[in-house]
């Protein structure tokens, strides 16, 4: 199973719309994860052309769509619970903030956003993810998305561009 992972896309205040190389890349996939930091409904929309869309909203996001996706999921996918959130707080870094979400949760994976910034790295067995943004690159030298793939075991990798 492929998963196609972004967040932080801020449409229409950052970008006018997804990029090719994100529409290109998760035409090949079974399901989308939106990290939050939305904006617009649009864009769950069109990634709902691709595939299933999973999201939760981020502290950017209007509050309909923070009513209606909620800051936190567990989902299973491919055999795996995976943990999505965006990230947000006010205490320590977004990746553990990240973390202490879903202490207690016995996930494979925690997907978060926020900080823009792409990170992949184990903690505790663990795998921590966050795709950077493919609208808003801020101080990174790219823009980026992730994409995961599951079998029998979770390999994340991100696409610059």
């Amino acid at each position: 199973m492929r998963v196609g992972v972004l967040s932080d896309t801020h449409i229409p205040s950052k970008s006018k719309r997804l990029p090719e190389e994100l529409i290109t890349a998760f035409g090949q996939v079974d399901h989308i994860i939106h990290l939050g930091d939305i904006i617009s409904q649009s864009v769950l929309d069109e990634l709902g052309t691709l595939a299933p869309v999973t999201a939760v909203s981020g502290n950017a996001d209007p509050e309909q769509l923070k009513q209606e996706l909620g800051t936190k999921k567990l989902i299973n996918l491919g055999g795996f619970l995976i943990g999505i959130v965006h990230g947000h707080g006010t205490s320590g870094k977004t990746a553990d903030r990240a973390f202490r979400a879903f202490a207690g949760d016995d996930v494979d994976c925690i997907l978060f956003g926020h900080s823009h910034i792409p990170l992949c790295e184990f903690r505790e067995r663990i795998l921590m993810f966050n795709p950077g943004s493919p609208t808003d690159k801020r101080r990174n030298r790219f823009y980026s998305f992730g994409i995961l793939e599951l079998d029998t075991e979770i390999k994340a990798r991100h696409y610059f561009f």
